[in-house]
């Protein structure tokens, strides 16, 4: 795999550490700034939105310029939100801190799929993507639990200036590790917002908000779950924490792997086991070693869903896939939003810590039967263009970057 992948995966770690730490440290924050702990919870919350404002818009701006060249600008804008967050002198700051930095990430990562599977022969193109979300799934095992330690011995701001500092690095490593190239013709806006033509692209996206929803319906209230039922202590969650990151890291690179063997088998294996695991997850939390057990395979589970279907968008929207690649980064936060939403109505209605769970385990469901009906469309169209191709009596040349080889024939059948 070339080195450029190990820039993205740099600035992957970056964006991952900011967006989840701050939940290790909002007790600091909100006390610094002398606001509550739910006024607090809008430094999270606004990057969420930030995430899914800034995806479309900036990666629609940096159709202009090469995505080497926008790399490297969002990665700057990551640096001086995470500088503005280090160094607020008021809550008002900090939050407008938290959303340039938030503006970022869903083009980060959406124009730097787009540059991974460019990097690399057809074949291994999830792969790729994959590595690419490494730094993401790394970050939540190492720069989480450590940024959090760090903010709590020594202060948040060192925290978020740690940070600033990894953007930095990310930044240096894609100007000298990702190859300059030029613009694609295709790529003006009318190419881009035409992808959207395809109904294949608003599934992927809905299967997206769904399938990973249901991960963060579960782990947005995670520490009452564990404490209030399961009996650990609070100070266990953090490393709780840390094995729910290991199953993030090992089903990304599952997820990657077999996506380029079978794609679409691989997505709706990992979606029937994550809508199970969820289920049981209301069940297992009641045991420390089964809780403990059931979250890595959560994080596993729902990791591994996200390498195919970043692959899936891009196979759909191929002809000016840059947009709707960061649109479905968008649709994992928007997915996170409204699922913590939705686990937080449940709670209030006295429905138990646990019933998060089965709302997760209804939108992985959801997602699942989303998957089979974009399998099933895909076959019809398989099926019309052979028949056209049998009329015409030409030979039609199989596409190496389409995603519906990796349809199961089962399902072709």
């Amino acid at each position: 795999m070339p080195l450029a992948l190990l820039a993205l995966a740099i600035g992957a770690f970056g964006i991952g550490t900011t967006e989840f730490v701050i939940m290790g440290v909002l007790p600091e924050v909100a006390d610094d700034f002398g606001v509550s702990i739910p006024t607090a919870g809008w430094l999270v919350s606004g990057y969420a939105l930030g995430v899914v404002l800034g995806a479309p818009l900036l990666t629609v701006l940096g159709t202009k310029v090469s995505r080497k060249k926008m790399l490297m600008f969002l990665m700057g804008l990551f640096v001086l939100g995470n500088t503005v967050s280090a160094f607020a002198p008021s809550f008002g700051v900090m939050l407008v801190g938290r959303v340039v930095a938030s503006l970022a990430h869903g083009a980060f990562f959406g124009i730097g799929s787009v540059v991974a599977a460019d990097l690399v022969a057809p074949q291994k193109k999830a792969s790729a993507i994959s590595l690419m979300f490494m730094g993401l799934t790394v970050a939540n095992v190492v720069g989480v639990p450590l940024g959090t330690y760090i903010g709590q011995a020594a202060g948040w701001r060192v925290t978020f200036t740690l940070v600033a500092a990894l953007g930095i690095v990310g930044l240096l490593g894609v100007a000298g590790l990702v190859p300059e190239a030029g613009r694609p013709e295709a790529a003006d806006v009318r190419a881009e917002f035409a992808a959207f033509r395809n109904v294949q692209v608003w599934l992927a996206m809905a299967m997206t908000v769904l399938g990973y929803g249901g991960v963060f319906a579960a782990i947005t209230y995670i520490t009452p779950m564990m404490t209030e039922v399961a009996g650990y202590s609070t100070g266990a969650v953090t490393w709780l924490l840390v094995l729910f990151g290991a199953g993030m890291f090992l089903g990304n690179l599952v997820g990657g792997r077999f996506a380029d063997r079978a794609l679409m088998p691989m997505l709706l294996t990992a979606l029937a086991a994550l809508s199970l695991a969820l289920l049981l997850f209301t069940a297992t939390a009641h045991d420390k070693v089964l809780a403990a057990i059931t979250l890595t395979l959560i994080g596993a589970l729902g990791f591994a869903t996200v390498p195919p279907l970043q692959k899936w968008v891009l196979d759909q929207a191929s002809a000016a896939p840059t947009l709707a690649s960061a649109a479905n980064i968008g649709a994992f936060n928007l997915g996170n939003a409204l699922a913590s939403w939705l686990g937080g109505l449940v709670i209030a209605a006295d429905l138990g810590y646990t019933s998060p769970n089965w709302v997760g385990a209804l939108l992985a469901g959801t997602a699942l039967l989303l998957s089979f009906l974009a399998a099933s469309l895909d076959r019809r169209r398989r099926s019309a263009a052979g028949r056209v191709v049998a009329k015409s009596g030409t030979a039609e040349a199989p596409d190496a970057c389409d995603a519906s080889a990796s349809v199961p024939a089962a399902v072709q059948r």
